[in-house]
């Protein structure tokens, strides 16, 4: 995102709110991380174990996210137990559920797809697995054809109070998809 605003694309970066990576498997945890709020380690026993796990193998951030935790954990993945989707996280999902796999996700859509899947919830709460999320508006001297006045109130509203709040108060059974951060103290 900073790169994006330094090259004179973006303007008026906020930020907005975050959620948080977590790890999920066979319910049965071959590589034995359940309860694990270390993410390098988790991967780390996966690897050792040569247990299956689904990349999202799209360069997208989560994909980002994932190469990054497999450089810490010093272990390059292997063909015979690491596989590429090269689609978004509900199809990564899915292949793990039909693998019977390891693999990362964003909590929201965990949240949303958990119903579908036999995977299990097994590692969370390291600070590796922060996901932040911003708002950019589109640079109008660079792309004079946007709506730079919209893209500002879009921004002003989901940074406001109001955006805030409905971004904290979006739950799915019972649970928070995203956390606001925009404004420091949210009443």
């Amino acid at each position: 995102e900073m790169r994006f605003v330094d090259a004179g694309y973006g303007l008026n970066r906020r930020n907005l709110m975050y959620n948080d990576f977590v790890i999920v498997g066979p319910a049965d945890d071959p590589a034995n991380i359940h309860g694990e709020n270390n993410a390098v380690r988790s991967l780390q026993k996966i690897a050792r174990g040569k247990i299956l796990f689904v990349s999202r193998g799209d360069d997208s951030g989560t994909h980002k996210k994932e190469l990054y935790l497999w450089k810490k954990a010093k272990w390059i993945p292997e063909l015979s137990w690491y596989r590429e989707v090269g689609q978004g996280m509900g199809r990564a999902l899915q292949m793990a559920n039909e693998l019977n796999a390891y693999t990362i996700t964003d909590r929201g859509t965990w949240l949303v797809m958990r119903s579908q899947l036999s995977l299990k919830l097994l590692a969370e709460g390291d600070a590796e697995l922060y996901n932040p999320y911003s708002i950019i508006a589109v640079n109008p001297a660079r792309y004079p054809s946007i709506n730079y006045l919209g893209a500002m109130s879009l921004i002003a509203w989901l940074t406001s109070v109001e955006g805030q709040n409905r971004i904290r108060n979006y739950r799915l059974e019972g649970q928070a998809l995203f956390i606001p951060t925009a404004i420091k103290k949210l009443k």
